[in-house]
């Protein structure tokens, strides 16, 4: 039941990546036709687009580490005996929990901190700092449970994905 409800946020994740993506490309699309017809352009077009690249990458992150679809350097892996790599892969997946660790922290701090202070984002668009800062802690605790699910033996083994 748990993993499943787990699943389900993974893909929510990255279904709302791809139609936030989907969704700049239309309004980027729109902006440019509309500025080469002489309609004007729309001042907020490229704040949304400032927010919405990094909130994509963070929301979809999850997801692909799940699935072993995220980015790998594998060159000195695929060197490597069996054995050691995947030695070196959970060396690498013990990293990488200790890094989203470290940023959960930092960012639920920042989220915090943004929040008690009432700091505000005032330009095109207005908003609540902290808006933009809350994915941070969020996808990099569920980075981290990817990472966990590896070492643990549950997590897609090393050298899996279209390209491994």
């Amino acid at each position: 039941m748990l993993g499943r409800a787990y699943r389900g946020v993974l893909h929510a994740g990255a279904v709302a990546a791809a139609l936030l993506l989907g969704a700049l490309a239309l309004l980027v699309t729109g902006d440019v036709v509309a500025r080469n017809v002489g309609l004007g352009t729309l001042p907020w077009i490229i704040e949304v687009s400032e927010y919405s690249l990094p909130l994509a990458t963070f929301l979809i992150a999850p997801w692909l580490l799940h699935q072993g679809q995220h980015v790998r350097l594998d060159t000195l892996v695929a060197a490597l005996p069996p054995a050691a790599a995947r030695a070196l892969a959970r060396l690498a997946d013990g990293v990488g929990l200790v890094i989203c660790v470290v940023f959960v922290v930092y960012g639920a701090q920042a989220v915090a901190g943004s929040a008690q202070q009432g700091s505000m984002v005032i330009k095109a668009i207005v908003f609540p700092e902290w808006w933009l800062y809350a994915p941070v802690p969020v996808c990099f605790a569920l980075l981290a449970v990817e990472f966990v699910r590896r070492l643990s033996g549950h997590g897609p083994p090393a050298g899996t994905g279209p390209h491994a």
